[in-house]
């Protein structure tokens, strides 16, 4: 079926059969082809086009907000969850993973995380020691992530939020794994590709185990020079990949420049622009999320949504593509964010609805008007007749609101 569709709506995979316009406005000389360089993508959106015609027989298709939810959920089902193993020679085929509501999907979530931290904490500690990294040590870990993040990616995301200080190395790598997972779904990379990407993810710090641990877990400022102890960790996860049997590519490139920025401003090689590989860059993208969205040994988390708004605000930091795939996989109200409702009433999202941004599931418990608890009630924005709507985020120390975590956790037996 051919589609005309905006530039902003391509995504990796897609089948282009024909740019309207002259030639000039684009440099593809091809008349149709599939859309899979990131490279490629990037110049079609930045292109003088108002539309493009899509084949959706050839290639991936768009996903309507509008359209129900099982549709939108779709596309994630067969793709991300296809089944892994550390043996490419063993054929693979296609799991069938229906998504689920995040108060279904919350408790199994809480089970892979909880495997997972300790199948971290135990390949780290034996990096730390000196041991050689073992690969198919992380296998199973992604692939628990990658079903989860299938059926509902907001659950194990929000849940791994929570971390102590003493975790927090561990449960982040968990995190940013699951992000880089739900991120490369929504670019549209291969199931391999998203593999890979959630590999690297979840390696990406591995050279913090050559940091000194009361540095890394210091509750108060670092001084310049601890800063820059800090900074080869980059570096150091390179060296200990580079040496790993099996290791992928997107590994020892995301271990070596997660923290390098668009504007040439990052670590440890000022690289800018297309320097940055795209896998990296996702990477930069969802390491940051987490760390900023996270209780930290010096400093509390943000709250989600804020934090996604400082994101998009911060020029020069990210890729511009990445970070707006990244904003849509997430939400613009991410699960766990705190906001207010055009009414009055404060509630935090817990969960979203596949393919539409705005019309997340509120868990409302406060009146910012009374400024008094209000009954709890779960509001679907996408079902409800009510006409409320989110308003913004609201900073729930402001409201000096009760513990968030303990209504947003009790979502699943409200």
């Amino acid at each position: 079926m051919l589609k005309r569709i905006a530039p902003d709506q391509l995504r990796l995979g897609m089948y282009v059969q024909e740019i309207p316009g002259p030639w000039m406005n684009h440099p593809f000389w091809r008349g149709s082809f599939k859309l899979e360089k990131y490279e490629d993508l990037k110049t079609l959106r930045s292109a003088k086009i108002e539309q493009i015609l899509i084949d959706t027989t050839k290639g991936r298709d768009i996903v309507m907000e509008d359209e129900p939810k099982a549709a939108a959920a779709a596309p994630a089902t067969a793709e991300i969850a296809a089944e892994t193993t550390p043996e490419a020679t063993l054929p693979r085929q296609a799991k069938i993973v229906v998504h689920v509501g995040a108060e279904q999907e919350r408790v199994q979530a809480a089970r892979v995380l909880t495997g997972s931290r300790r199948a971290i904490m135990t390949m780290f500690n034996e990096t730390r020691m000196g041991k050689a990294l073992d690969i198919r040590q992380a296998m199973p870990v992604v692939q628990e992530i990658t079903a989860s993040v299938a059926r509902n990616s907001g659950a194990l995301i929000s849940l791994a939020r929570l971390k102590t200080a003493d975790d927090y190395t561990y449960m982040h790598s968990v995190a940013v794994c699951a992000l880089m997972i739900a991120l490369g779904h929504q670019l549209g990379l291969s199931a391999e590709e998203t593999r890979q990407a959630g590999i690297a993810g979840l390696l990406h710090d591995i050279g913090k185990m050559a940091v000194p641990a009361e540095l890394l877990n210091k509750p108060g400022k670092l001084t310049d020079d601890e800063f820059t102890s800090i900074k080869k960790h980059a570096q150091a996860g390179h060296a200990i990949l580079r040496g790993v049997d099996g290791i992928g590519d997107a590994a020892l490139d995301v271990s070596l420049h997660h923290h390098e920025k668009v504007d040439g401003s990052g670590y440890p090689f000022n690289l800018k622009g297309n320097q940055i590989s795209m896998v990296a860059k996702m990477g930069a993208v969802c390491d940051v999320y987490d760390a900023i969205t996270s209780n930290r040994p010096y400093k509390p988390g943000w709250e989600p949504g804020h934090s996604v708004k400082r994101m998009a605000n911060n020029q020069g930091h990210f890729d511009e593509i990445i970070l707006e795939a990244f904003i849509k996989s997430v939400g613009i109200f991410p699960t766990g964010s705190c906001v207010v409702m055009q009414s009055g009433k404060v509630g935090i999202v817990i969960d979203q609805h596949p393919g539409s941004l705005l019309t997340p599931k509120v868990k409302v418990f406060f009146s910012a008007l009374t400024m008094a608890p209000l009954p709890i009630e779960i509001i679907d924005l996408a079902t409800t007749r009510s006409g409320d709507k989110i308003a913004s985020h609201v900073d729930p120390a402001k409201l000096h609101l009760p513990n968030l975590e303990t209504i947003w956790a009790s979502a699943a037996i409200a």
